[in-house]
């Protein structure tokens, strides 16, 4: 039997580390409270709040761009079980929950009639022990419901062969057993490395200090608007005998009257240097740019638009390192997806495949960059010229993954002619 380390460890495991995954998705909500320093702002307006979406906006215009295709040497029909389980859903939401909280889950179960069912779970709901060689778990604890104060009514705890259900109130577990080699619960995580095999978030601490500093210089100019609106007045020299002015029928009128006393003296009327804006518009789009280099945006998905509209070329080579990014996530992500669906296979056909029988499989995406007509262009012609170099190196088939583009599915009889309009 394996030295598992037990429920009791995983649990926590996963109370340590939910904390950090509910910071990171209340900044994705926008939901974060941001301490002030209490100096400049009056205790009056201590109330005033503002938000900001640049953390949500550095997932999602990663997350968008990583659409998942299907299986390239699919034996084992994979995409098959993917297709049974609404595909649109499962990959954009495993692959936003792994970009959030640097990894999710996907919990692999039988419907009523014994065929896979795949659920995704967050990282602040399931957790596991990692075996770094497979990139999936040797035992793993998942919480499949909560009640309203948040407390797990629904526990899950996964090894090898078998999956065991806790309900809270009832002394008797529940276990299914299955024919599937490891735990149905699947890993799928972004930018993993040696010291933090679970990966890193999107949002990473540099992304919520800078944000955080963005939200205090906008709420600080939210209340320098109020005097940046009706600058401060004076009088100086008015009578102690005077009628007392009215403080906002003053600054509203459009004509005041003030006439000498008895000694011929007159007062004094002046107003305050107007407050600028300046300074912080300046200051907020420093912080942008610090957040763009962190997140590989510009500043243009920041808000901070440029006077030109750039191309279709120029928009890819501003967001190389966006690019780059989303490589990477592809080919994490297309792991994991490779994992599950060769445990989802083994639970269907109840066989235990071996893992290196799938080495063929491979994960094919859309393009990072959906072309336009120039682009399209340029690959027509490149592909053009490759294939006289090389025949036959390019077809409908790579193609495709450069375009994103599926190839007609009529033939060639059944296409009509193109007709030449003679001049």
């Amino acid at each position: 039997m394996a030295d598992y380390k037990g429920i009791a460890y995983l649990r926590k495991k996963l109370e340590s580390k939910r904390t950090r995954v509910l910071t990171r998705y209340k900044f994705y909500e926008m939901k974060n409270v941001v301490k002030d320093a209490n100096i400049s702002i009056p205790p009056d307006l201590q109330w005033m709040n503002s938000a900001l979406g640049w953390c949500g906006k550095a997932v999602d215009s990663l997350a968008d761009r990583l659409v998942f295709h299907s299986f390239e040497e699919d034996n084992f029909d994979l995409m098959g079980i993917f297709q049974m389980n609404n595909p649109d859903v499962l990959f954009d939401n495993s692959i936003l929950s792994a970009l959030i909280s640097s990894c999710c889950f996907i919990y692999i179960s039988e419907d009523e009639t014994g065929y896979p069912r795949l659920q995704v779970i967050d990282g602040g709901n399931a957790t596991g022990i990692l075996d770094p060689i497979t990139g999936m778990l040797t035992e793993g604890y998942a919480v499949l419901e909560r009640n309203d104060n948040e407390n797990p009514t629904l526990e899950a705890y996964f090894t090898n062969g078998q999956t065991e259900y806790i309900r809270k109130g009832v002394s008797r577990t529940r276990i299914i057993k299955n024919n599937a080699p490891y735990p149905l619960l699947v890993p799928i995580i972004y930018r993993p490395d040696a010291a933090r095999p679970f990966g890193h978030s999107r949002i990473s601490r540099a992304c919520m200090k800078i944000m955080e500093s963005a939200i205090r210089t906008i709420k600080r100019s939210e209340i320098s608007a109020e005097f940046y609106s009706f600058p401060q007045k004076y009088v100086a020299g008015l009578s102690e005998t005077a009628a007392p002015l009215e403080k906002w029928k003053a600054t509203m009128s459009s004509l005041l009257t003030f006439t000498k006393d008895e000694d011929g003296d007159r007062p004094t009327i002046g107003q305050f240097t107007q407050q600028s804006m300046s300074p912080y518009t300046e200051q907020l789009r420093t912080f942008a740019a610090l957040f763009a280099g962190e997140t590989g945006l510009t500043l243009d998905d920041l808000g901070f638009v440029s006077d030109n509209p750039s191309s279709a070329e120029a928009i890819k080579a501003s967001h190389e390192n966006l690019r780059l990014t989303a490589r990477k996530a592809q080919r994490t992500f297309g792991s994991g997806f490779i994992n599950v669906g060769y445990l989802a296979a083994c639970l269907r056909d109840k066989y235990a495949y071996q893992r290196r029988q799938l080495y063929l499989t491979k994960t094919l995406w859309e393009p990072i960059f959906e072309p336009d007509a120039a682009m399209l262009a340029s690959i027509g012609d490149g592909a053009n010229k490759i294939n006289q170099a090389v025949p036959g190196y390019f077809n409908k088939d790579n193609l495709r993954n450069l375009t994103g583009m599926e190839p007609s599915k009529m033939k060639a009889s059944e296409v009509a002619p193109v007709q030449q309009v003679s001049e």
